[in-house]
Parts: structure tokens; C-alpha cells; sequence
């Protein structure tokens, strides 16, 4: 008599694992050879289930990105008021890109698949937005403007710019930590680009 089997709920995972197996994948096979289905597989889930932690493939490699986003807002709202606006911007981006030794290789992985894949770099707008507008609110609050006034904008939009500069650099030398690149570009920024005295 063949054994009885049971349906019970199917094997769970995590956007974290999910995202562990596409970026493997990812380099293994290249973006556009990998389906949602075999980084479903590989994760022991149902490609439907895929859809419930991403939209799509694209997105997996976001994630992360999004929670820093989160911590960003966060930090900025604990900026003793004394603290230039500036120096704050720097502080507060600085420490949110600090990584133990041990995952910078996976940053690194991370960062050179969506700046070379120009399917996963056509995804980057909205996550670079709303990391851009969480300078920008920073920066309304504290010259008591409008959300969407124009220096408010700016800061942020030049702060988004002089971020994505260090992490190319860090990403094409590979000679210090990536901190030490946003340390520079950012205090560039906050000096007006004016030589360091």
C-alpha cells in the first residue's frame, strides 16, 4: 500500500535567501538567462510564491537598498539640531554604508550587477528617489521649507550625486573602504567642492 501523503504548507524562505540566490545566479548565468522560476526552484518555493516577496527579478537586488532608505530617515530625525545641515548629511550617509569586512564582496557583487545589467539598472530610479528624497525632507526640515522647494531638492539630488560617484569609484579601485570614498565626495559637497584647508 502506498505511503499516504500529506499537503500542509509549502517550504517558506526569505527575501534575504531569495536575494543570496539570484545574485549567484546572476553571475553564474548572466540576468537575462536566469528566470524567476529557477531562482524559485533553487529556493525550494513555487514561482507564484516568488511573486509574493518581489515583483519581479529585477527587484530582488533592492531590497536591502530599500531598508537603508528606512535607516536614513531614521538616523536623520536623531541630528542633534546644532549639527550643521551639511555635516549631517555626510555623518548620517557615512555611517549608513558602514559593512563588516566579510560582506563587502557581496556588496560588491550587488553593486557591479545593477551597474553593469541595464535591466536592473532601469529599476534604479524609484529606490534612488526616495533615497535622494529622504536628504531632501532632512534638508526642508531644517531650513523650515516646503517638501518640494527647490534648495530642499537640491541638496538631495546632489547628495544622491556625489554618493553614487564614491560608490563607482569604490567599485572600480577597490583600494580602501568604501567609506573612506563617501568621507571624500561628501565632504567636497558639504565644502562647496573648495580645496580641503
Amino acid at each position: 500500500m502506498p505511503a499516504k501523503t500529506t499537503r500542509g504548507r509549502p517550504r517558506g524562505t526569505s527575501k534575504r535567501e531569495l536575494e543570496l540566490i539570484a545574485m549567484r545566479l546572476f553571475t553564474e548565468q548572466g540576468f537575462e538567462d536566469t528566470t524567476v522560476e529557477q531562482i524559485a526552484a533553487a529556493a525550494g518555493i513555487s514561482g507564484r510564491t516568488f511573486f509574493r516577496y518581489f515583483p519581479t527579478k529585477a527587484e530582488v537586488l533592492w531590497y536591502q537598498f530599500d531598508d537603508e532608505v528606512s535607516a536614513l530617515r531614521t538616523a536623520f530625525g536623531e541630528v542633534p539640531d546644532d549639527v550643521p545641515m551639511m555635516t549631517a548629511v555626510r555623518r548620517v550617509v557615512v555611517n549608513a554604508n558602514r559593512y563588516r569586512a566579510e560582506d563587502v564582496p557581496e556588496l560588491r557583487t550587488r553593486m557591479q550587477l545593477v551597474a553593469t545589467i541595464p535591466a536592473l539598472a532601469a529599476t534604479a530610479g524609484t529606490h534612488y528617489d526616495a533615497w535622494e528624497r529622504a536628504v531632501s525632507d532632512f534638508a526642508a526640515r531644517r531650513l523650515g521649507e516646503p517638501e518640494n522647494a527647490l534648495i530642499p531638492l537640491a541638496v538631495g539630488r546632489t547628495t544622491l550625486a556625489a554618493a553614487r560617484a564614491a560608490f563607482d569609484a569604490w567599485l572600480a579601485r577597490a583600494d580602501a573602504d568604501l567609506t573612506v570614498y563617501l568621507e571624500l565626495a561628501l565632504s567636497g559637497l558639504e565644502r562647496g567642492f573648495a580645496p580641503p584647508p
